[in-house]
């Protein structure tokens, strides 16, 4: 590697705070033989420190942060990257959720000289656009689905394009795919199809905020307005409805040397509300030799825009045809990652701590012992692209309790657990 990191701050709460300080300590006592090599540094709240929160009890230190609403403290940039400068740590961690899909926080502390546990924030930036992400995967082979930047047909392109310097799909190849008014969406639809539906989407919105499902022209230019104002400002697009699909996603990890590696992948059919309810790996439901060209498409992408760090190339996957279309890349590491780190025997926040560190993936040993290497410490390369895993000998299924108020329609509430038991 080219970077020592030996005091990181935790830019996150709760599980995922408690998750990656446990990985990482594990990581530090069966690697180096001090699991107390690396100091950490965690931000608790009034409302965490009364809780006494597992995650503030296993930190090193704590600093605390304004309470109430997360934009007051794991989502505050301005809060994050000041603790981390008076704390005098050489990385932060941003874990899930909160601010760790904020391009501004890598960015501003790049300028600050301390290392982001993630992906460059340019990178970044552009995957939280779902038309220049799907640009980007089309431009790395990747398959998608009829949309008003590729309707499937001969002489539409695919639209593809590389990042300019700015670190941005180049506006002309952006605004081909957009559809700025309800009769650039019309004429779209046309080019799509009916047949199947089509979905309008807000590039910007997300969790259930900014998407229409439509089957007719009539109700196209009514659901358009709708999106419009739903997320005010977003650019918008079109894209065919894929029926009977599953969702299937492959994680990839790409360091700062130009590779990419592709750990498996999960399940993440079922779900309610938008909210993934089981996820189970590997994933069965796709052929074996399917899913290996999912993982080489999700590599190329990976490589072609220079990401670092962990993240989940996302897919829907028609089992009735085999087809499969790229969904999107999600810059970070996902609540589900614990299904991957069981049926691959990879510890994925360590991992990511050792990307940080510049250290090439094939170094690392968790990594080359999946690839069969019998030097598990050596430093011979391993060629992602060609070279394969020991095949998969286990099946992690993980499951999310969620609590629900039945007399408010079922709408997503919080409280303590009084009783649980599995049988």
């Amino acid at each position: 590697g080219n970077l020592p990191i030996k005091k990181v701050l935790i830019a996150n709460n709760g599980m995922a705070a408690t998750k990656s300080i446990l990985s990482m300590r594990q990581w530090a006592y069966m690697e180096l033989g001090d699991e107390n090599a690396i100091k950490f540094v965690a931000m608790a709240t009034a409302e965490d420190l009364k809780a006494n929160a597992e995650f503030v009890r296993l930190a090193d230190t704590f600093v605390e942060v304004p309470a109430g609403k997360n934009l007051n403290n794991y989502a505050n940039v301005d809060v994050i990257t000041r603790v981390a400068q008076e704390q005098g740590v050489d990385a932060v961690w941003p874990g899930w959720g909160h601010a760790s899909e904020n391009p501004k926080l890598p960015n501003t502390l790049k300028e600050m000289g301390i290392k982001f546990i993630g992906p460059p924030g340019p990178v970044m930036s552009v995957l939280g656009d779902k038309i220049a992400a799907n640009i980007l995967a089309q431009t790395a082979g990747v398959s998608s689905i009829p949309w008003s930047g590729s309707y499937g047909g001969p002489d539409d392109g695919p639209l593809q394009a590389e990042l300019n310097d700015e670190g941005t799909i180049p506006d002309d190849i952006f605004e081909k795919a957009t559809c700025r008014s309800v009769e650039e969406a019309v004429e779209a639809a046309k080019n799509i199809g009916y047949d199947n539906g089509i979905m309008i989407k807000a590039s910007e919105g997300g969790g259930g905020k900014g998407i229409r499902f439509v089957d007719n022209e009539e109700d196209l230019k009514n659901a358009y307005i709708q999106v419009q104002n739903e997320v005010i400002g977003s650019p918008i697009f079109l894209m065919q409805l894929c029926k009977n699909a599953r969702h299937i996603e492959v994680q990839i990890v790409g360091d700062e040397h130009g590779n990419a590696v592709a750990l498996n992948g999960r399940d993440c059919s079922t779900q309610r509300r938008f909210q993934k309810i089981f996820e189970e790996g590997p994933p069965v439901i796709v052929p074996p030799e399917t899913f290996q060209k999912m993982e080489r498409a999700a590599q190329r992408l990976t490589q072609s825009i220079g990401y670092v760090g962990a993240g989940t190339v996302e897919y829907l996957f028609n089992a009735d045809t085999g087809n499969y279309f790229f969904l999107e890349l999600n810059p970070r590491l996902q609540v589900e990652h614990p299904v991957t780190e069981g049926v691959t025997g990879t510890n994925l926040p360590s991992t990511q701590l050792q990307v940080a560190m510049g250290i090439p993936l094939y170094n690392i040993p968790t990594i080359r012992k999946l690839y069969g290497k019998e030097d598990i410490y050596g430093t011979d390369p391993i060629d992602f692209l060609v070279d394969e895993y020991v095949p998969i000998d286990c099946h992690v299924i993980a499951a999310r309790i969620t609590a629900e108020n039945p007399d408010e329609g079922f709408k997503p509430t919080s409280g303590s657990i009084e009783r649980i038991k599995f049988q």
